[in-house]
C-alpha cells in the first residue's frame, strides 16, 4: 500500500507531517511573488522542505492511514514501515526516489540525502483555483513613436493651387475637428464601459473564490462514519537521555538557540541554570538509550558535530 496520498493530504491541514524511521515533511508560507522581467505573477503558497532528523512516531500519519483504510492502527504501521523500506532500498540501489506529489529525493557526494520538492500542487488552501499567470507588456509609447516619425517624414506641403480653394480647406478642417471631438467622446464613453465591465468581473470572480474557500472549509477531509474515539490511559514515561545542543553561558543566547530548534522542528528544550550557572538546551529527550544514541548519531553527522548525550532523570 502506497502512503503518498496520506502525505499529501495532511499537508494541507498540519504545518508538520512525519514518517516514522524517515524523517519529517514540513510547510512554510510563501506570500505573492511578481517577476518583472518575465511579467509572470505567483499566487501565494506553502514551501515543503524535510527534515531528516524527526523520525519518531507522533501517531498522526498511521491514525489517519487506519481511520481512512479503516484497519487498526497497528496494522497501519506495518504498511508504514514497510514503505519506508522500500523507500531506503531503493535510495540505496539507484541513488534516487521521487515520491508523488511531494518531492524527489538524491544521494550526494558525501552519500546524504538531498530534498527537492515539487512545485505542480499549492498546499495552501486558500489559493485553491489560483494558478501562475504571465501579464503582455504594454506597447502604447512604441506605438506613438511611431505616429511621431511618420509625422517627421511626412510633412504637410501648402502649394499655391490650393490656397485657391483655400475655403474648401477650411470647411474640410472643421469637419475633421469635428470628428476627432466625436472619436474623442466615444473613445472615452468606450473607456467607462470597459471600466464597468472589468468591475463587474472582479466582483463576480471576488464571490466565486468565496463560495469555493467556504465549499474547502467544510468538505476538507471529511471522513463518513469516524471510528469512534478511544480513552487510554497511558502511564507517564520516563525520559532519562537527553541529546544536548550545547550549553551556554549567557540565557539569551540559550533562548535563541532554543528557538533555532524549534523552527527546525526539534521538540527542543531548555534547562534551568545548572551548579556551574550555565544553561543547557537540548535537541530533545528519549526514553531508550538506543533512540537517542541514533538521533545524536545522524545530528553530529548532519547538523552539529559538537552534540553529545546527557544521561539523567530530570
Amino acid at each position: 500500500m502506497k502512503i503518498e496520498a496520506y502525505i499529501s493530504q495532511l499537508l494541507y491541514r498540519y504545518q508538520c507531517v512525519t514518517v516514522p524511521g524517515f524523517g519529517a515533511f514540513l510547510t512554510e508560507f510563501q506570500s505573492a511573488q511578481l517577476d518583472e522581467s518575465s511579467h509572470s505573477f505567483y499566487p501565494p503558497k506553502k514551501l515543503i522542505s524535510f527534515n531528516p532528523f524527526i523520525k519518531n512516531n507522533d501517531g498522526l500519519l498511521a491514525n489517519h492511514l487506519a481511520q481512512t483504510e479503516k484497519i487498526a492502527y497497528e496494522a497501519a504501521v506495518n504498511v508504514i514501515q514497510n514503505e519506508v523500506a522500500d523507500w531506503k532500498a531503493k535510495i540505496q540501489e539507484i541513488g534516487r526516489i521521487s515520491i508523488k506529489n511531494i518531492g524527489e529525493f538524491t544521494l550526494n557526494a558525501e552519500r546524504n540525502l538531498v530534498f527537492v520538492p515539487a512545485d505542480q500542487i499549492n498546499y495552501l488552501k486558500e489559493s485553491f483555483g489560483l494558478s501562475a499567470f504571465v501579464s503582455p507588456s504594454v506597447k502604447r509609447e512604441e506605438y506613438k513613436q511611431e505616429v511621431t516619425q511618420w509625422e517627421e517624414k511626412a510633412p504637410i506641403a501648402i502649394t499655391p493651387e490650393r490656397r485657391k480653394n483655400f475655403s474648401v480647406l477650411k470647411y474640410a478642417a472643421v469637419f475633421a475637428i469635428s470628428l476627432g471631438v466625436l472619436g474623442a467622446v466615444g473613445y472615452k464613453l468606450y473607456d467607462n464601459y470597459l471600466q464597468d465591465v472589468a468591475q463587474q468581473t472582479l466582483m463576480v470572480q471576488t464571490k466565486v473564490q468565496q463560495k469555493v474557500n467556504q465549499k474547502i472549509q467544510e468538505a476538507t477531509f471529511f471522513i463518513e462514519n469516524p471510528l469512534p474515539s478511544v480513552t487510554l490511559t497511558v502511564a507517564n514515561e520516563k525520559q532519562p537521555y537527553h541529546v544536548v545542543a550545547g550549553v551556554f553561558r549567557i540565557e539569551s543566547n540559550a533562548q535563541n538557540a532554543y528557538e533555532s530548534l524549534l523552527k527546525l522542528g526539534f521538540k527542543a528544550k531548555r534547562l534551568p541554570a545548572n551548579k556551574h550557572g550555565l544553561f543547557p538546551v537540548l535537541y530533545g529527550s528519549f526514553a531508550s538509550y538506543a533512540d537517542a544514541q541514533n538521533t545524536l548519531k545522524d545530528i553530529k553527522k548532519l547538523d552539529n558535530k559538537d552534540a553529545w548525550l546527557l544521561i539523567e532523570e530530570l
